[in-house]
């Protein structure tokens, strides 16, 4: 229970500093570290000129050995932490550049803003910072859409699964998570060049954040204005996303707004042909974007408050 109280304090120290803009400029960020190692095994072992099994094998080592080394230092590291509150604290503050609480927030409200003030051209800057749709095609609404989009996918992928396996199992679980994250963001995709070697990084992707998907579309319902509606829409639509995962977040905050989310998009050109969440309802509009926040925002303490239960209680 001491690792639930360790996530609070990332949590905590997160809403209050993020990660500093001169920090990032001196030291770079943990998983710009992380990035520089799978992009090194990622440039070695994934050969186009070796066939497709060779190349799905050498994924599966490449995810194995990232995975392997994070889990390995958080247990080096937490092994020699001195025990009781002074550990708790430790464990907080080392895993707090791995809790993207603020950054999510602020990355999110960069796109609310200029959006209300009719200012599209810079929300679509503002927006291709958090998504990877061509944002030149988007008006208003699909700049919404995609904004919300991000935010409730990403409350699962960059707060909740990594809390969640932190409080589980301290350092080495929210490390060993964060490397299952990143592997499947630069190489868990379908194209040419990944299709095989990222088979691996994308399935171990799908498995560790399972759990924490759906957790997140429920902390979404729980706080929403239109409970039934969120409930109704996330067990209705979430199976139909692409993704095994993504679809209980955006799901539950579709409905929890009253909107419609995913739906046909654009990706470097190539349009593709989502089914909607919530089909029948509105599009999403610039004052959707706060009210998505506002959902977030009181999620995320409902999860701060069940940690502290469980580690204080």
């Amino acid at each position: 229970m001491g690792f639930a109280g360790a996530m609070v304090v990332a949590m905590a120290v997160d809403a209050l500093l993020g990660w500093p803009a001169p920090l990032f400029a001196r030291i770079g960020h943990p998983v710009t570290w992380l990035g520089r190692l799978i992009a090194a095994i990622d440039a070695a072992w994934n050969r186009a000129s070796d066939p497709p099994a060779w190349r799905r094998a050498a994924g599966v080592a490449g995810a194995l050995v990232v995975i392997a080394l994070s889990v390995a230092l958080g247990w080096i590291v937490q092994s020699v932490l001195s025990l009781g509150w002074i550990q708790i604290m430790l464990i907080g503050i080392l895993a707090w550049p791995l809790v993207a609480l603020r950054s999510l927030h602020d990355h999110v409200a960069a796109v609310a803003m200029p959006l209300q003030a009719g200012d599209i051209a810079a929300a679509r800057e503002a927006v291709s910072r958090i998504v990877g749709r061509d944002p030149t095609a988007l008006d208003e609404a699909g700049i919404a859409r995609a904004a919300i989009e991000s935010l409730a996918e990403n409350s699962s992928d960059g707060i909740v699964a990594p809390v969640f396996w932190g409080a589980l199992f301290g350092l080495p679980g929210i490390f060993g998570y964060k490397a299952i994250n990143t592997l499947d963001s630069m190489i868990g995709h379908r194209s040419e060049r990944h299709e095989a070697f990222g088979w691996a990084a994308a399935r171990i992707d799908d498995v560790a954040n399972f759990i924490p998907a759906r957790l997140t579309g429920f902390l979404f319902v729980l706080l929403a204005s239109r409970r039934s509606e969120a409930l109704s829409c996330m067990a209705r639509d979430a199976r139909r996303h692409r993704s095994p995962n993504a679809g209980w977040p955006e799901a539950a905050m579709a409905g929890a707004l009253g909107v419609r989310l995913s739906g046909p998009r654009i990706y470097h050109g190539s349009a593709t042909d989502e089914p909607w969440l919530n089909q029948g309802a509105r599009d999403p509009r610039a004052a959707d974007i706060t009210e998505a926040l506002t959902v977030y925002g009181r999620a995320m303490m409902l999860l701060a408050a069940l940690l502290a239960i469980l580690a204080f209680a």
